[in-house]
This record gives structure tokens, sequence and C-alpha cells, in this order.
């Protein structure tokens, strides 16, 4: 059942991604680890990483992996995770402040 779960979660980002492509200007696409625990932490990070024709960001709860789709033009995977780590959540190439940190929620730290 989980197998089925995650393919079903890899076709709807393809196919998701292949519409955003066709939005995003000189799309270049990227997977990152971004560490949350919620439903909260995935609309935070989504948020904090989104920007519109720009950046499009898709967080997986379970594997923690975010998919990024940017335009390597206007921005580029640090810019996109410093605005993550500004919001308060880790990833593996990027550390958030404590202060971002503790201003979290405590189901998110």
């Amino acid at each position: 059942m989980k197998s089925l779960l995650k393919t079903m979660v890899a076709i709807m980002i393809l196919l998701s991604s292949s519409a955003i492509n066709a939005q995003i200007k000189n799309s270049k696409t990227t997977t990152v680890k971004i560490y949350g625990n919620c439903g909260m932490c995935k609309k935070t990070i989504e948020k904090a990483a989104n920007l519109q024709n720009i950046a499009t960001v898709e967080w997986n709860k379970e594997t923690k992996i975010a998919t990024m789709i940017f335009d390597s033009v206007k921005t580029n995977q640090e810019d996109i995770l410093k605005r993550v780590a500004n919001a308060g959540y880790d990833s593996e190439n990027m550390k958030a402040s404590s202060a971002s940190f503790d201003a979290l929620p405590s189901c998110c730290q």
C-alpha cells in the first residue's frame, strides 16, 4: 500500500512539474531534504519557498524531500533554501537560526 501511495505521489509530481515548467522560464529541477514534521510544516515550507512564476516547491511530509522547480536566471537553490531557513526549517544544505526555529509551533520543532 505504501509503495502504491509513493508511486501515485511521484506521478502527481511529474504531472504537476510539466504544467509548472510551462509557466517558469529557464526552469531547473532539483530535490533536497528539508526537515519538518507535519502538515503545518508543509504549508510553511512551501509558502516560504514558492515565488510566483519564479519558483515552485513541493515538500513531501513522509520522505522530507522537496522538489524544486525554479527559473535559474532569477533564483537558485541556495536562495530558496535561505527563505526556508528564515522560516525556521533546516535542510541538508542550510541550517535555520535558533531564533527562527524557536518561533515555530512546538509540533514543528
